[in-house]
């Protein structure tokens, strides 16, 4: 039975603790902040000359799909942090943040210095804390290692697409 609050918010059925709107919001954004590298260090042109494979998505996608994924994984989070989990959930957080400064960190490696072949093995390490996150999510919490699962899959992508424009492009231009 959902309860409401003396200020009329609801709490999700649990008696005398108002649902943590505040929380959620900065669990969601948290992720986000990784994306703040893509500022210092976009694109432009020297991705444009790059040869590419025909599976390259169009540019239009990546914003799309990195808010989807920044606010399952925030989400995700919230609900690790939310479940009261002990030294379990610690745990799983510590790797959530782990995975988002290697999220971080391959931006600058790509696009910044143009290292390609670095920052496919970052990717490939990115993607082996981000696994390792999602099972000590749904250790935590099934629906939260649920939500990192797209994410999973559209790093295992981005590791093949950075390994395809190394391959493709050696010196790192065309």
């Amino acid at each position: 039975m959902t309860k409401r609050t003396a200020s009329g918010e609801t709490n999700g059925g649990r008696s005398g603790r108002p649902f943590p709107w505040f929380g959620l919001a900065i669990w969601i954004a948290l992720p986000f902040s990784a994306s703040l590298t893509g500022i210092l260090f976009p694109p432009g042109p020297w991705y444009d000359s790059l040869n590419t494979p025909p599976w390259t998505p169009p540019d239009w996608l990546f914003g799309p799909a990195w808010t989807y994924l920044y606010a399952s994984m925030g989400l995700a989070a919230f609900l690790v942090w939310r479940s009261g989990g002990g030294s379990r959930a610690r745990a799983a957080l510590g790797l959530f943040f782990l995975q988002l400064a290697l999220n971080a960190g391959w931006t600058p490696l790509f696009f910044g210095l143009h290292a390609m072949g670095w920052a496919l093995v970052e990717i490939l390490v990115l993607l082996a804390a981000a696994a390792a996150t999602a099972l000590a999510f749904f250790r935590v919490r099934r629906a939260a290692g649920m939500l990192l699962l797209p994410y999973l899959a559209w790093l295992t992508y981005a590791a093949a697409l950075n390994a395809a424009l190394w391959r493709l492009n050696p010196r790192g231009v065309p």
